[in-house]
């Protein structure tokens, strides 16, 4: 279904999986460098990760964002926001994403969208700590229209990082310690600075584990992240 029509861009679309007496919605946000992907291409072996989060009780929202060949940020952080609103009907709502979709979720929350925790899988949370490449032309500097050492003040805008405060909701941080795209200490620094001002958090390192979680069990990293959110449902 449509949620959000911008004049100029295609609309954007999600799909719901809804059990019949949902205890909490979960809008999940795909990966792709902010450049690629879609809310129908899940990561490779967990094709059926919105039904089995339906069967235990979870409405689910595979949401579509606006990509950086499309709209630069804050484009797509605006469409989350749109997304969260969209799907409320006055139960919990958690954000869940994967790698970009992990950094937009995050800065949604930490910036001020009203949701009950989050799950973030290996995701970039410092844009100006991510490594530059050669030719400027990198994800980081598609997203922000420019290599985000020329553009400081926007990197540090669109990085979670610079959100981290005592009221944030619940933030499981989830990486694989060999992760070969986005290195593992982008989750460490964000679980330590949410602890340093007395944020609830949990950092999760799976050892053996690269991007996409290429040589992590998915059952596993799937069930830690169900026992956050129902520990993070509201009592």
């Amino acid at each position: 279904m449509i949620y959000r029509e911008v004049p100029g861009f295609r609309p954007l679309e999600l799909d719901l999986t809804a059990p019949d007496d949902a205890v909490a919605t979960i809008v999940y946000l795909h990966g792709g460098g902010w450049r690629r992907g879609s809310r129908l291409t899940p990561l490779p072996g967990f094709e059926h990760l919105a039904e089995e989060l339906a069967a235990q009780g979870f409405r689910v929202a595979m949401a579509d964002y606006r990509l950086s060949g499309e709209a630069t940020f804050p484009a797509p952080l605006e469409d989350v926001r749109a997304a969260i609103e969209f799907v409320r009907d006055g139960k919990p709502v958690f954000l869940w994403g994967e790698s970009a979709g992990a950094h937009l979720a995050l800065l949604a929350a930490l910036g001020g969208s009203e949701v009950d925790g989050v799950v973030a899988w290996f995701p970039p949370t410092d844009l100006l700590g991510v490594p530059a490449a050669p030719d400027g032309v990198s994800r980081e500097a598609l997203l922000l229209g420019a290599p985000p050492e020329s553009v400081p003040e926007l990197a540090r805008e669109a990085s979670p990082l610079s959100y981290a405060h005592a009221g944030a909701p619940p933030v499981l941080l989830m990486h694989g310690e060999d992760d070969d795209l986005v290195p593992a200490t982008q989750s460490v620094r964000l679980a330590e600075a949410l602890e340093a001002v007395g944020a609830p958090v949990e950092l999760h390192l799976v050892p053996g584990a690269r991007h996409r979680w290429t040589g992590a069990d998915p059952a596993a990293v799937v069930a830690t992240s169900v026992k956050f959110l129902r520990a993070a449902l509201p009592r």
